[in-house]
């Protein structure tokens, strides 16, 4: 709340120039307007709804930052455009929220909207997906997954496939299939797979194409790769949208997709969807990217409210699943 909110930062300001946690000078007086029992107001800028996993990530703020666990979410979905974001974060400062919580289209372009929420003193969490500034203090923290291990973790157990099926000399053709360009989920995980090329030089990118994180892309751009080529040994897609497209036109182009003598697929994100695919061979490998970023997200609101210094970066736990041991336990017992 606003009162309690003050009061943080008035007591803390040497921590605050200390620390650098970006959430700016406050007007004590006029925060003490705020009736005390007042629900925490968050806004809630979500990228968009393009996949499983985005409509379970939004569920989750919305179950966590509820009105019954003290909280008034205003909740913007931005259809997948910067400036609808930007546009939104703009309006939480001028309603003068408590927090500003935002998941960015892209790492770049956020420097102007959040110096001015750190002027208004809004403290902002940036979740999912990471962004880049000059001054790191312009927003509070970042929770969300580490792309790049999740990638050297889809290449690591490739490899060891590969290397257990004698595939270590000849030529091992992979198609590329990306996300959003410029998200970081996009970077971190091209970069381990760009990495694990030079380490293996009977690896071939025979195409590279944007996917977009959806299945619809997906399908499109695989389709067109088809025509052109069907001697390939992996699709590499960064998240199951991605992964359930390319199958989609994999099949009916009369590819199998498996282990065994078929194309192999690695996917991100572990959704429910995706493991069933898993479960029946034809994603061989899925890492998880876990969406259940709302009870993070509290547990640094409530830090902050306390007046508790936060980390400035929290990686949500996450795991992989393979074809090899997955079960319909696994499947059941998840919670998206």
């Amino acid at each position: 709340m606003k009162t309690k909110r003050a009061l943080i930062v008035f007591g803390s300001v040497i921590v605050t120039l200390l620390a650098g946690c970006g959430r700016g000078a406050l007007d004590l007086a006029e925060q003490q307007d705020k009736p005390e029992g007042s629900p925490i107001v968050v806004g809630f800028s979500q990228v968009g709804a393009e996949s499983e996993w985005r409509v379970a990530n939004s569920e989750s703020m919305k179950s966590t930052l509820s009105e019954e666990n003290g909280y008034e979410l205003i909740f913007d979905d931005a259809r997948n455009e910067q400036e609808n974001q930007i546009r939104a974060i703009r309006t939480f400062i001028q309603q003068d929220v408590d927090y500003i919580v935002f998941s960015p289209r892209v790492e770049t372009g956020w420097t102007s909207i959040l110096q001015e929420a750190r002027d208004a003193g809004i403290p902002v969490i940036v979740i999912d997906r990471d962004i880049e500034v000059e001054d790191r203090s312009l927003y509070t923290a970042y929770i969300g997954s580490d792309f790049r291990k999740e990638g050297e973790t889809a290449v690591a157990w490739l490899e060891n496939l590969l290397q257990k099926k004698g595939r270590t000399e000849n030529p091992v053709r992979i198609v590329h299939i990306q996300g959003t360009i410029g998200s970081s989920a996009q970077i971190g995980r091209t970069a381990a797979l760009e990495d694990a090329l030079e380490r293996n030089p009977n690896w071939q990118i025979v195409k590279q194409e944007l996917g977009d994180f959806t299945r619809a892309k997906a399908y499109e751009v695989m389709g067109a790769i088809l025509k052109e080529t069907k001697d390939i040994d992996v699709v590499y897609c960064e998240n199951d949208g991605e992964a359930l497209g390319a199958i989609d036109a994999m099949e009916e182009a009369g590819l199998s997709c498996n282990t065994e003598g078929g194309v192999i697929v690695i996917s991100f994100d572990a959704t429910k969807l995706g493991l069933s695919y898993c479960l029946q061979g034809k994603i061989a490998l899925n890492v998880e990217c876990n969406p259940l970023q709302g009870p993070y997200v509290a547990e640094i609101i409530q830090q902050l409210e306390r007046g508790e210094t936060v980390e400035p970066v929290k990686h949500v736990e996450e795991t992989a699943f393979d074809c090899f041991t997955i079960t319909k336990e696994m499947i059941e017992g998840r919670g998206y």
